[in-house]
């Protein structure tokens, strides 16, 4: 393992073989179809995993951020299901599945934590998409800001653009600043570059 990389996650089994790659704003880091190798740990920016569906539309599945992994089914699938391209400057960690797979089987306290792990990452997928069945775009958006909030309850850090926001909740990109907008015409938010600030902090 790269040791100027942090300390691994608590699942990784010991000993095991992880690749560092770095990649700069705009580099693809794996097309929809590509052979899999395993998936990834963002370690440093953000990536974005999408689709292109028939039109031709890029549908954004998802942003990552640090400490967020990538792709975790290629451990049992041939090929990638989706596009993952940087959105900033990042580094990802790789882990490769047919070692990480081997592992596994030698120890089951690992395969138990990387299966917590999963869970966690079904929960917030299931949010994800309670969130786009909200009809009102308004409501939409207040309960994303509402759950996305840090450790302050106020402070919400923006992963990508705001269209690739618009993306991940369903909504154009006009209705998301329309929304944002008129949110922070009434004074519930103001906005930076990178991030959106509650004015009340969330329950």
């Amino acid at each position: 393992m790269d040791p100027s990389t942090a300390a691994a996650a608590e699942w990784l089994p010991r000993n095991i073989e992880t690749r560092q790659r770095s990649l700069a704003r705009g580099e693809v880091l794996f097309r929809k179809d590509d052979a899999t190798v395993g998936f990834y740990e963002v370690t440093q920016g953000q990536v974005r995993l999408f689709r292109v569906d028939q039109t031709g539309r890029e549908v954004v599945l998802h942003v990552a951020g640090p400490g967020e992994l990538i792709a975790e089914a290629s451990l049992f699938a041939q090929v990638y299901h989706c596009d993952a391209v940087a959105v900033t400057d990042a580094r990802v960690r790789l882990y490769p599945k047919d070692t990480l797979l081997a592992a596994f089987r030698r120890n089951p306290e690992a395969l138990a934590g990387f299966a917590a792990r999963l869970a966690h990452e079904l929960m917030a997928l299931r949010t994800r998409l309670e969130l786009r069945n909200i009809r009102s775009a308004r409501e939409r958006v207040e309960n994303y800001l509402a759950l996305n909030a840090g450790s302050d309850r106020r402070t919400i850090a923006l992963r990508g653009t705001v269209k690739d926001l618009a993306a991940e909740l369903g909504l154009t990109h006009e209705a998301l600043y329309r929304t944002l907008n008129k949110l922070e015409a009434e004074g519930a938010i103001a906005r930076t570059k990178n991030e959106i600030i509650l004015k009340t902090a969330s329950v």
